[in-house]
């Protein structure tokens, strides 16, 4: 159908309103990636935009060399991994009783989740019962409070209730057991749905801030959200500088060092997004009913 005059213009609009707003957001990224990658003469000048004036890789091998990105790096990726792995086992766990039909007491368990949605205990209980627990300086004090999410849980819970009976049926007829149905049918068949909890969960976990700050005492045990935080709010990158040499120190510009542990702390979800947007399309269920 040959579209209006009418819609053509509409059309048009929203192409240059999305195409303004995606370089609005792409441009501070642009403008942080040229910063890294930029010479500390044109930094300190204030010349570089978006694209890298006198390219050159000193501000990464400075980061490397210099501070503890690297472990910080390995620490954002144990907190992650281990934090995704916990949350998703969890939140199935919770989800899928609650999914069933025939589960006594399915509705007030329900309730009483939804209203911690609403209504939460607050940092210092929070803080308190952590404390009690004796995991203060732990990694766990940041993994059991989160391990599950009201509303992944919810989200979860609605996608188990709209998967066809028929396929629980069959496998019922097959000597299924829940826990074998859970692990060989309804697992294999919410993959996109997991995936998506599983983001969810992961860019919670890598850009943990607070709850560092809060809970963990050790300097060595920071994730890269709160060492790069500390760079940035620093007036002196000296303090993070350990194995950099003092005749090195006039080719560095603070700022392009800062950048580059920006560049590092965002670029690994960048690259896990791809892997994991294929399971976002549609078409899980097809073929899964047949008859």
């Amino acid at each position: 159908m040959k579209s209006s005059a009418g819609e053509r213009f509409f059309y048009t609009v929203n192409y240059i309103i999305l195409t303004i707003a995606a370089c609005t957001c792409l441009f501070p990224i642009l403008n942080i990636l040229a910063l890294s990658l930029s010479d500390a003469n044109s930094i300190l000048s204030g010349s570089v935009s978006i694209w890298p004036k006198g390219f050159n890789l000193e501000s990464y091998r400075t980061l490397l060399d210099g501070t503890q990105i690297v472990n910080a790096f390995f620490n954002s990726v144990t907190i992650t991994l281990v934090g995704v792995a916990l949350c998703l086992l969890f939140t199935i766990l919770a989800a899928y009783p609650l999914s069933r039909k025939g589960f006594i007491g399915r509705r007030p368990f329900t309730l009483a989740i939804v209203f911690t949605m609403l209504f939460s205990g607050g940092l210092i209980p929070n803080y308190l019962v952590v404390n009690g627990l004796g995991l203060v300086n732990t990694y766990a004090a940041l993994w059991f409070p989160a391990l599950v999410s009201a509303f992944n849980m919810m989200i979860m819970k609605n996608y188990f209730e709209n998967l066809p009976e028929e396929i629980e049926e069959a496998a019922r007829m097959d000597g299924c057991g829940e826990v074998m149905m859970l692990i060989r049918i309804i697992l294999p068949l919410s993959l996109p749905m997991l995936a998506t909890i599983a983001l969810f969960y992961g860019v919670n976990f890598w850009n943990a801030f607070l709850s560092v700050m809060i809970y963990i005492n050790d300097t060595i045990k920071f994730n890269m959200t709160v060492l790069v935080q500390n760079m940035i709010r620093s007036q002196s990158m000296m303090q993070f500088m350990t194995n950099v040499q003092p005749e090195d120190l006039q080719s560095i510009a603070p700022e392009g060092v800062k950048s580059s542990g920006i560049v590092v702390m965002i670029v690994p979800l960048m690259l896990v997004y791809p892997f994991l947007q294929k399971y976002f399309v549609k078409g899980a269920m097809v073929g899964a009913v047949k008859g």
